[in-house]
Formats: C-alpha cells, structure tokens, sequence
C-alpha cells in the first residue's frame, strides 16, 4: 500500500504549481482526498470539519447509512412492478425475489449516473475555475436524490434539475458550508414546480416499457401509476395498507422513503458516529405525531387526511426519510443544542399542517424542511441571544 501511495504522491507533482498539469489541480485534490486520508486540514472557510478527519469521511459515512434505504428500494420498485404485472400471484420465491431486485436496480442505476455526472461535473468545473479544492457535499446530494425523485421521471429532466439546485442553491452562496437549502430538496423542488406531470404527489411511477429491456414481456398499459397512501387519501380513497404494511416498505413510494427499518438503521449509524443529531430526528416525529393528533382530536371529520392516525404520519411518504437523512443536514439546520429541538418541532408541526390543509400537495415534508432551513439562523440567533441575556442578568446581581 505504501509503495501505491508513493507512486500516486510521484504522479502528484504534476499538478503541484509549475507542473505539467497544474490547471487540473483540483481534480487531483478531490481524487487525492477521497482515496487517502489526508495530512493537511481544509482550506475553505465554510466547512465543518478541520482536522485529519476529512469531510469526505464524514459524507462517506452518511452515504453508507443511505445504503439500506438505497438497497432497499431498489428492490421494492422492481416489487412493485412484479405486483402490477401478476408475477406474484403464487407468492415471493427466490427467483422473483433477484428479479425484482435486478428491475429495480437497473431502474435506478441511470438516475445515480446523472445525478453524479451532472452534480460533480458542475462542481468540478467551478473548482477548477476559482482555483480552489473540490467540495465534498455532493457525495451525500448525489446519492440522495435518486431516492427521493418518481422513478420514471425523464432523465433530461432530473439532468436539468441537478444543474439548477448546484448552481442556484449551493455554487452562488460560495459552495459547500454557505448554502441556506438543502440542494437535494431544491432538485425535487425545481422538478415538482417546472414539471408537475413528473412529480404527482408522492406517487411511484412505474415504467410502461420495462427498464432497460428488463422484463419487457410484462409490460404494463400505458399510464400506469402506483398511488401511495398520502395521494389516496387526497383524493378521497380510504388507505387499505395497515401501519406495518407501511412500515414494512413494500408500497407505492419514491425510492428511499417506503421502508421505516431501512431509515431506521442508517438513523442509528447516524447517531452512533455522532454526524447527525438525535434531538432535531425525535423533536421532528414528536412534532409531527402532537399535530398530527391534534388534528384526529379537533380536525374535520370529513378530511381524510385530518382522521388519518397520528402514528400512520410518521411512516407515511417521505416524512421518516426527510427526519433522517435531510433535516439534519449540519449547513442547513440550527446548530444550537435548544435551536434543534425548536427546529425539529417546527419541520414536524409544519409538515403535517401543508399535508391536511393542502389537499393539492399531499406530502408536505419537502416544504417544511426547505421552509425551517430558511429559519435555522434565525433559529440560532435566537437561542443564543437568549443565553446572553441570561447570563447578563446573573452578572448584574
């Protein structure tokens, strides 16, 4: 390994300053970063992290925690499918189990690829351009937004998307550690209000042609959607699936967010390493369960969403997912100890409250945690002047 080291340090020296390929320095430091812990600490203003720790290692490891979700998901869509098309009508064997999972992979392989190639394509180039090193944000964001989008959303548009949210939403603030929203939140933002034919709710598209020539012989008819709970019950259907039909993932749902254990085991390796805060995670399901009770207790009876049981909120759309993985976001959430419980509670209060009084948008969890990352200063600002002032009061007695 070491003689591998000091053969990639040797390569290096061409693109140190006066090398041969000194204008593609940043591509060597990203490179460079990623495969080796380095020795020096970050250089940019706005990031977290300054020791030999790396941000990288930390994305890494929120990555990793995707994973199961990831997994998971790959394997529901490509259930889903099998479902529709009545291949399981003799139950899940094992030959069906690795049928859906390559469906569903070859599914969502293409919308990794994109999201990757666009994100850090951008992100490269305005390294490159302002002669500084590659941020590392975008290997969460990359990872996290095929999970997040309907699976038959045009790849050009989710291409389009991608470029917007790194550019508008994360390069203009000055890049990784100066972005007020969360870029993955404002990909589906931009795709949910540029194209609202692609981002129906929450709903699970499935595809009409089969993916990639996968399965083509069971093709669906044209127009075929899965509707998740959330979007029956805007339009008046009674939801059939139990909490643990729900919990348990195997429903109609955007890649990531169907299965509450898959969530659950990145939550806790989340927690455990100490990259995401359990406060902001629980004031989010403390928030979102009271109102959502509050509304079972004094909303309308004739609100669907307003009777749905406060503990179906919790595992419905991408609320779980959101909590997790997105809220706790470190450059676009509060950063005070109290500041996370108030901005937790909020995104769950607010969450809830665009899902029962918006019958047009059934999944409110994007606008709450987009609607609080803009608060989170103010959030903090707060909190910390209230302990000033405490404290000046204990001074003057």
């Amino acid at each position: 390994m070491k003689k591998l080291y000091d053969i990639w340090k040797k390569f290096g020296k061409n693109f140190e300053q006066g090398g041969k390929l000194e204008k593609l320095s940043s591509f060597y430091d990203a490179f460079d970063t990623f495969l080796f812990t380095p020795q020096t600490t970050a250089k940019r203003n706005g990031t977290h992290i300054h020791d030999g720790s790396d941000s990288k290692r930390t994305m890494i490891l929120v990555v990793m925690a995707l994973v199961p979700a990831m997994l998971f998901g790959m394997f529901n869509v490509g259930y889903q499918h099998l479902l529709a098309t009545g291949q399981l009508a003799t139950g899940l064997t094992c030959a069906l189990f690795w049928k859906a999972f390559g469906f569903g992979l070859l599914a969502v392989l293409p919308y990794i690829i994109v999201a990757y190639a666009v994100g850090l394509g951008i992100e490269f180039i305005v390294a490159q351009i302002k002669h500084e090193e590659v941020a590392e944000g975008f290997l969460v964001t990359g990872f996290i937004i095929p999970l997040i989008v309907p699976i038959n959303t045009p790849l050009w548009q989710v291409a389009i998307a991608v470029a917007f949210a790194v550019i508008f939403a994360k390069e203009v603030f000055g890049g990784t550690g100066y972005n007020i929203f969360n870029v993955a939140l404002i990909t589906r933002a931009f795709l949910f209000f540029a194209y609202p034919s692609s981002m129906t709710g929450d709903k699970m598209f499935i595809r009409t042609e089969g993916t990639w020539g996968w399965d083509g012989g069971h093709a669906l008819v044209d127009g075929f959607t899965g509707a998740t709970p959330l979007t029956q019950l805007a339009t008046g259907t009674p939801v059939a699936q139990s909490f643990w039909d729900m919990a348990n993932g195997l429903i109609p749902g955007s890649v990531g967010e169907t299965c509450l254990w898959a969530i659950l085991l990145g939550a806790i390796l989340l927690i455990a390493t100490g990259v995401a805060s359990w406060k902001t995670m629980l004031a989010i399901f403390v928030g979102g369960g009271c109102t959502a009770w509050l509304f079972n207790q004094f909303g309308s009876a004739d609100n669907l969403v307003a009777q749905y049981p406060w503990y179906f909120h919790l595992v419905s759309g991408g609320f779980a997912f959101g909590a997790v993985f997105m809220a706790t976001d470190p450059v676009t959430s509060a950063r005070t100890e109290c500041g996370k419980w108030i901005y937790g509670l909020l995104i769950g209060l607010v969450a809830v409250v665009v899902r029962v009084l918006n019958p047009g948008y059934p999944e409110g969890m994007m606008l709450a945690i987009l609607l609080m990352n803009a608060f989170a200063p103010l959030i903090d600002w707060c909190v910390v002047q209230a302990n000033i002032n405490r404290r000046a009061k204990r001074a003057v007695k």
